[in-house]
């Protein structure tokens, strides 16, 4: 099994990533929306605007006047604020429920609200609900055409593909998608698009 070889391969190569680098399941949320469309060194200044003002709870966050002055180091900041402020309310109301939920009902129900799309959700599901689903990325699209793995049309193509290659297991979905983003860092220069 190629994909498994190459999961074994990056992990000599880079070591445990041990993502994703939040402190609570709510920061992962917002962290998954405020890494839409920009690099993560822009959302960790957001999120240190966030924690600052001790905006990384669900009550203070919809209660803070200035959510998008906090939020701007990360782009898109109107359009941010509001998907925060609208997945915050769906956390409040449904952290428990979704703890239960299976981990396509789940992504169901995410990808329901107003600017949650699929790699935005399965990184919610994976890394703050802990259910076993392949976050798919650019990094991972290139990553399978650079070793000729897969070549699909769709997100979903490329999230399956994994899938049905790999156990479904939480702790080496995480570390995969990682070790990838990892690998996409180091070598993206050296790489066709």
């Amino acid at each position: 099994m190629r994909v498994h070889e190459l999961y074994k391969s990056l992990l000599r190569e880079f070591g445990k990533q041990n993502w994703w680098p939040a402190e609570t399941r709510f920061e992962v949320i917002v962290g998954a929306v405020l890494t839409q469309n920009t690099a993560w060194t822009n959302v960790e200044k957001a999120i240190n605007n966030l924690r600052k003002v001790d905006a990384l709870k669900p009550e203070k966050l919809l209660k803070a006047t200035n959510l998008k002055e906090l939020i701007k180091p990360a782009g898109f900041y109107n359009q941010k604020a509001e998907r925060l402020r609208l997945i915050t309310e769906w956390f409040l109301k449904n952290e428990r429920k979704a703890e239960k939920m299976d981990r396509m009902e789940l992504r169901k129900e995410l990808l329901a609200i107003k600017g949650i799309g699929k790699e935005t959700a399965d990184s919610i599901i994976l890394y703050a609900f802990e259910k076993p689903i392949f976050v798919v990325d650019a990094y991972t699209r290139r990553f399978c055409r650079y070793y000729n793995l897969f070549e699909g049309k769709e997100y979903d193509d490329y999230r399956l593909f994994f899938e049905k290659n790999l156990p479904l297991d939480v702790e080496i979905f995480k570390e995969y998608h990682a070790l990838i983003v990892a690998w996409g860092k180091k070598y993206r220069g050296l790489l066709k698009p």
